[in-house]
């Protein structure tokens, strides 16, 4: 009875009941959580055993199917706790995080480490052969069968021991990795008193710290390590010492010896994970997973950024000198610092594009950029985005949509969220509350949200975006989209569920609109007169995308170094993790080493993000997308057959397919880098 009360009576458990059946945020409070969690792997853990206990031979819909759907109450709960706990978290939520963590992951390994459910698997999979099955259904075996594999399932009873220890002990360090560096985010402040330290900073940027400073019932300017604050003063303040200091403070978050520190949590993570790729018989972490990406082995991903690096360094160094040259000339005799790149860089476009990018955010009001990203949405792919106010949100500042098609069929709900807070992490994500799905006519349509850190509104102008913020928006809305058409029969197919080094095809496609013309005449204009957009100031900003591409791609390939330094090995990191990272980047670094700094300690995309072994995949996508927009280049960026070619074959079919069927059924052949490396100017 007291169960059968919590089901009615805890708003997580209970049917949501909101339009489109969304998650009732309003209703939900922390205290809600535990019980639900515990309450849902317990009705999880009986439709698991239900599969078990069928006495019906296994066969692909009583066994397979029957798995894909058990825990979906579990998995809307983990999506909503999950999904606040980056976007909207406090100390009771991530004191909760730490204790639920254990417990979902003894839950995955009762499951993949039972021998009886695995039997009923292999036996459908040693079938497969024989069985009617469509592409998708055959690739959701297949997934099925190597998930139990490559979670042990094949192990000895000792071995499933160890595994349960270390997989454990791995989801309790991602989440502490994660919320020392949100701690030491939050934590730092540069609070300037004096206005002759603002020389150089745009006005825009000056109201926002003084907001900020008065929100803190401070006296000046308040300038922190969150990206629409960050990002400005290193790019425009003439003070030099306080550029260095702002500098510092984020290139060494979490490396000092304190509470917060990572660096012994990245040499265990590290370990654990060598450990487990051990157990499941590879001999590094990153042959484990590259096993399920198209890249497919270490040895050719490391190929492949090398590649890369050969072609960009020469340009890069040059890109480098070329600051250097202008720095001197300006009046600067030292070698230039990482805290000085920014600075110099940004004058250095100036004069050789005459713009700045304080030129071009009058014309990209927040609103106006939100008009123009859906107006993509209906020419591409025939969309109709309308707010609903009626749709339960979390925070005050988040938006949310109905997705409709072209026949008003309801397509997805959207949420945006745009602004920084405290309990936000930095960078900008998309993720997903709800996943598409069809089984058996049942048709389950996604509830999707975008989630970015962008510059805020002030008292005196609305939020105005940078052109990189721009870009931004596009990439996670290309995500959105990837997640939103989804037209799927699986939840384990459906949406971004797809191999590591293709889900960033669909975000990295829909950058390129930004420099066009045709797409930018139709919202950009600017907030107080109405002009729109030069055409000067367009070609400008065209002619300005390959400034330092050479120095942004030898950057990212150092990310993909050091990842793979991490995970291509055979023994732990021992010794210190500054010499560590700066062996693994030295190739591609310009600049002097900096005391204090590191960036592994941050890096969290590969520790606590599902980027291991994979921060590689966006280069890899790059050349996926630039290959895929020279189809739309030739045939028209508004080509609505182009469109609905990309839409068919990518973004509807999710991980229904091997994505080289996926991509070479929308190109007619496999890709090239050659695409990649002109559109960066490096041929």
């Amino acid at each position: 009875m007291a169960n059968e009360n919590i089901f009615s009576e805890n708003p997580l458990l209970k049917p949501f009941t909101g339009i489109h059946q969304t998650a009732p945020f309003h209703a939900v409070k922390i205290e809600h959580y535990l019980p639900a969690f515990d309450a849902a792997i317990e009705e999880a853990k009986s439709e698991v055993q239900q599969i078990i206990d069928n006495p019906e031979r296994p066969d692909f819909e009583n066994t397979i199917v029957a798995l894909d759907l058990a825990g979906e109450r579990l998995n809307r709960i983990q999506n909503i706790f999950f999904n606040l706990n980056s976007a909207e978290t406090c100390d009771e939520m991530q004191a909760i995080a730490q204790e639920i963590a254990p417990k979902l992951s003894d839950f995955s390994n009762d499951i993949t480490l039972n021998e009886q459910l695995f039997k009923r698997i292999n036996e459908v999979h040693s079938l497969r052969e024989k069985l009617i099955l469509n592409p998708e259904e055959s690739t959701l075996l297949e997934k099925t069968y190597r998930r139990f594999v490559r979670s042990g399932a094949n192990l000895n009873e000792a071995d499933k021991a160890r595994y349960r220890e270390i997989t454990k002990e791995l989801s309790t360090l991602g989440l502490q990795y994660q919320q020392n560096v949100l701690a030491e985010t939050n934590a730092y402040e540069l609070l300037i008193t004096d206005p002759k330290d603002l020389s150089g900073l745009p006005d825009s940027i000056i109201e926002m710290a003084a907001q900020t400073a008065q929100s803190k019932n401070k006296e000046g300017w308040l300038f922190n390590l969150q990206y629409p604050s960050y990002v400005p003063f290193l790019k425009y303040a003439d003070n030099r010492e306080l550029r260095e200091q702002i500098f510092r403070a984020s290139s060494s978050r979490a490396n000092h010896g304190n509470e917060n520190d990572n660096n012994a949590i990245i040499k265990r993570i590290v370990g654990l994970r060598i450990e487990k790729a051990r157990l499941l018989g590879f001999n590094t972490h990153a042959e484990y997973k590259l096993q399920e990406r198209m890249a497919e082995t270490p040895e050719k991903v490391n190929r492949f950024l090398e590649e890369l690096h050969l072609e960009s360094k020469p340009f890069a160094v040059k890109e480098f000198a070329e600051v250097q040259d202008f720095a001197r000339k300006a009046g600067f005799d030292g070698p230039v610092q990482r805290w000085d790149w920014s600075y110099y860089s940004e004058k250095l476009k100036s004069e050789k594009y005459n713009f700045t990018d304080e030129e071009v955010k009058p014309y990209l009001q927040l609103e106006r950029v939100i008009d123009g990203v859906f107006s993509l949405a209906r020419k591409l792919y025939g969309l109709r985005l309308q707010e609903n106010k009626n749709i339960e949100v979390y925070h005050p500042e988040v938006t949310a949509y109905e997705v409709f098609d072209e026949n008003d069929r309801f397509v997805a709900v959207l949420y945006l969220d745009f602004f920084p807070r405290e309990g936000k992490r930095s960078g900008a994500w998309m993720t997903d509350y709800r996943s598409q799905s069809n089984v058996n006519g049942n048709s389950v349509r996604p509830h999707i949200s975008l989630v970015t850190n962008f510059s805020k509104p002030t008292e005196s102008t609305p939020s105005l975006l940078t052109f990189d913020e721009v870009t931004t928006f596009l990439h996670e809305f290309g995500h959105g989209l990837h997640g939103m058409l989804s037209q799927c029969q699986f939840p384990g197919t459906s949406g971004t569920n797809v191999y590591w080094d293709f889900v960033e095809l669909p975000s990295q496609i829909h950058e390129n609109w930004a420099y066009e013309k045709e797409w930018l005449d139709q919202f950009a204009v600017h907030y107080q007169t109405g002009e729109k957009l030069p055409e000067e100031l367009i070609r400008k900003i065209q002619k300005a995308q390959n400034f330092q591409a050479a120095y942004m791609m030898e950057r990212q390939l150092s990310f993909g170094m050091l990842d793979m330094a991490y995970h291509h090995r055979e023994i732990p990191v021992d010794g210190d993790l500054k010499e560590f990272e700066m062996k693994a980047i030295a190739s591609t670094d310009l600049f002097e080493p900096v005391e204090g700094s590191l960036q592994s300690t941050a890096f969290s995309h590969i520790f606590s993000g599902g980027y291991d072994a994979g921060y590689y995949s966006y280069k890899w996508a790059e050349v996926l997308d630039a290959d895929a927009f020279s189809v739309f280049q030739e045939k028209g960026i508004f080509d609505r057959e182009t469109a609905d070619s990309f839409r068919r074959n990518i973004l509807e079919k999710g991980g229904s397919q091997h994505p080289m069927v996926l991509y070479k059924a929308f190109r007619g052949q496999e890709p090239t880098t050659a695409a990649l490396l002109k559109r960066n100017g490096l041929v």
